[in-house]
C-alpha cells in the first residue's frame, strides 16, 4: 500500500510530505512537489491531506515506543498471548505502534514460560507481531525495602534463575530491572548486557556512588526515576543523581502527574537532554474503568485513574498512554520537539532498533498530531490502524 501524506510538519525534519511505500519511508519533500509522484491514484494508493485530518499545525511523528508497559484496555500481560495482543492494539490506537512488554515479579517457573511466550510474538530487532519488541523483566531481582507493587515472596538474588530467564527469551528478553545491591548484582549487570540485552536499575536501595559502579558495569537505564529508589537529596543523590551525572544513561519518567511532579519532569528534560525516555508503566485499567483489577498476584484499585495497592496504597503502575504523557510532559514546559524524541529516538537507541525516525529507508512507524496533540491517524509497518 502506497501511502501520501502531505501538508503536516515532519518531525525532525523541514519536510512537510512523506510517501509510504511497502511499509517504508520511500520519501519526504516540500510543498506540492508530491504532486509530480506517479501512481497516487490506483486502487493500492491513498493521498492524505494532514491539514484536512488533523487541522492547522498538523503534526506527523515517528510512531511511540514505550520501554515499559504491563498491559492495558482492560487486559494484563500476565494473561497471555491474546492479552498481550488486546492491550497492543489498545496502545496502538494511542500512537504506540512498538513497545517492550514488562512483567512483574513472579516464579521463575510462570516467568520462563511468559517470556518464551512473548518470544513467539516478538520479531526480530524493529519489531513483530503488532510491534512487540521483546519482554523485559520487571522483577524478581527487585530491593524487598524498595519493592513497589511486586510480590515480596518471589523477589531473589540474581542468582542462575536470570541465566534460565534469558535464555527462555531466545534472545528477545530486551531489558532486566535490578536491584544492584543484591548479592551478585554487579555481576549480573554484565551477564544482562553480554546477553544482548539492557540493564536498567531499579527498584533499588542503592546510593548513588553503587549505583555509578552499575553504569559502569553496562547497566544504561533508570527505572521510573524517582519512583522506588532513594531519593535525590542534596547530599545523598542517590540513583536520580548518578544517571543525571552520566551521558551514557537514559532515564525512564512517568508522565501522569502522579509519579513525578511536573516541575521536576521538566527539570530532569533540562538536566538530561537527549537521554529522558517517557514511559506509561501502565497496568490492565489503561482506558478502563476505575475498580478493582490484580497486578500479577496483587489487588489494586484504581481511583480517579489513579492504581495503588489494595494493601499498602503503594502506586501500582499507571493508566497512562503515550499521547496523555506527551501533554502532560508540554504542559509542564518540556518544548514539543524533546517531547516527542522521549517516545521516539531515544526509546529506539536504548534498543538500538531501527525504528524512532521518519526519514528515507526507514520503518514507516508515523503518528499524526493535532496541534494540541491529539491522535488522529496512526500507521504501523505502513499499514493504517483502526482507532
Amino acid at each position: 500500500m502506497r501511502t501520501l501524506i502531505h501538508s503536516v510538519q515532519v518531525h525532525g525534519s523541514d519536510a512537510d510530505w512523506l510517501l509510504i511505500d511497502d511499509g517504508r519511508v520511500r520519501e519526504t519533500g516540500k510543498g506540492d512537489s508530491w504532486r509530480s509522484i506517479t501512481g497516487l491514484d490506483g486502487v493500492d494508493a491513498a493521498v492524505v491531506d494532514g491539514a484536512a485530518v488533523a487541522g492547522e499545525g498538523a503534526l506527523l511523528a515517528p510512531g511511540f515506543i514505550d520501554l515499559h508497559t504491563h498491559g492495558g484496555g482492560g487486559f494484563a500481560h500476565e494473561e497471555g498471548a491474546d492479552a498481550i495482543r488486546s492491550a497492543r492494539e489498545f496502545h496502538r490506537r494511542h500512537g504506540t505502534t512498538s513497545a517492550v512488554v514488562s512483567l512483574v515479579t513472579d516464579s521463575a517457573d510462570l516467568l520462563a514460560e511468559r517470556v518464551a511466550e512473548i518470544a513467539g510474538l516478538a520479531g526480530e530487532l524493529g519489531g513483530g507481531e503488532l510491534g512487540i519488541l521483546g519482554s523485559h523483566l520487571e522483577g524478581p531481582f527487585l530491593s524487598d525495602a524498595r519493592r513497589g507493587a511486586h510480590d515480596a515472596s518471589q523477589l531473589r538474588a540474581p542468582d542462575a534463575v536470570l541465566q534460565r530467564l534469558l535464555e527462555a527469551g531466545s534472545g528477545t528478553v530486551r531489558q532486566v530491572t535490578l536491584a544492584p545491591e543484591l548479592d551478585g548484582g554487579l555481576d549480573a549487570v554484565r551477564a544482562i548486557v553480554d546477553a544482548g540485552a539492557v540493564c536498567a536499575i531499579g527498584h533499588t536501595e542503592a546510593d548513588r556512588d553503587l549505583t555509578a559502579r552499575a553504569f559502569d558495569a553496562g547497566a544504561t537505564l533508570l527505572t521510573h526515576a524517582f519512583n522506588a529508589m532513594a531519593p535525590l537529596l542534596h547530599r545523598s543523590p542517590g540513583p536520580v543523581g548518578a544517571a543525571l551525572s552520566d551521558d551514557r544513561v537514559v532515564i525512564e519518567l512517568i508522565a501522569d502527574g502522579v509519579h513525578v511532579h511536573p516541575d521536576l519532569l521538566r527539570m530532569v528534560f533540562a538536566a538530561a537532554p537527549g537521554r529522558v525516555a517517557l514511559v506509561t508503566d501502565a497496568m490492565v485499567a489503561a482506558g478502563a474503568a476505575d475498580g478493582d483489577y490484580v497486578l500479577g498476584s496483587l489487588d489494586v484499585v484504581v481511583t480517579d485513574g489513579v492504581a495503588r495497592l489494595r494493601e499498602g496504597g503503594a502506586i501500582a503502575g499507571s493508566t497512562l498512554t503515550q499521547d496523555a504523557a506527551v501533554r502532560q510532559a508540554v504542559a509542564a514546559g518540556v518544548p514539543v520537539s524533546d517531547a516527542i524524541a522521549a517516545v521516539t529516538t531515544t526509546p529506539a537507541r536504548v534498543l538500538g532498533v531501527d525504528l524512532g525516525i521518519l526519514s528515507a529507508g526507514r520503518a514507516a512507524d508515523a503518528v499524526l498530531l493535532t496541534s494540541d496533540l491529539q491522535v488522529r491517524a496512526v500507521w504501523s509497518a505502513g499499514e493504517a490502524v483502526a482507532l
